[in-house]
């Protein structure tokens, strides 16, 4: 008898930690909805020019060569992104988004398993271990990711989540 009375305190205790983290992550979807939306309405204020000097010192800082407009190709291709919710600097989203393209202009047809793989190990190598990629048109997700490492996007009908998880190392 007190075995069940002491798992149904477990049980209880994990449904309250799943509760409380669903909480969080509804709350930071919301914040990132409705910073894309202040940042979307700054942008459209914002002289060109301001743009273009910003786009110069964060592409120095990033050390990319900078470069005139993006081709016609890049452009419509950006048009399809859509960030879904994402918890991630802009640049790494970027860098996520320009190697999602790199990778679908190499295929034919969408192969998930490849797409998923190139994105996990190029985060992998530039940003170190523990990133993850899940690629699909279906399919639900629950994830605990680090500060700072979250992305969900589409791209036409295709899904995108790339997160980070915390690595600890093992105890001999």
């Amino acid at each position: 008898m007190r075995e069940k009375e002491e798992k149904k305190k477990r049980v209880d205790a994990a449904s309250e930690e799943l509760e409380r983290r669903s909480k969080y992550l509804s709350s930071l979807i919301e914040r990132t909805k409705i910073k894309a939306e202040s940042d979307q309405e700054e942008a459209t204020k914002e002289p060109r020019k301001r743009k273009e000097k910003e786009k110069v010192k964060e592409e120095d800082r990033r050390g990319e060569a900078v470069g005139g407009e993006a081709d016609e190709g890049e452009k419509e291709f950006m048009k399809k992104v859509r960030v879904r919710a994402a918890d991630m600097a802009a640049a790494l989203q970027r860098r996520a988004f320009r190697c999602a393209r790199e990778v679908f202009d190499t295929m034919p047809k969408l192969e998930s398993k490849r797409l998923a793989l190139a994105l996990k190990k190029e985060f992998d190598t530039t940003y170190g271990p523990a990133w993850h990629c899940i690629v699909g048109t279906s399919f639900g997700s629950y994830v605990t990711h680090s500060l700072g490492g979250f992305l969900y996007f589409s791209i036409d009908k295709v899904y995108i989540l790339l997160f980070r998880t915390a690595v600890e190392p093992l105890a001999h």
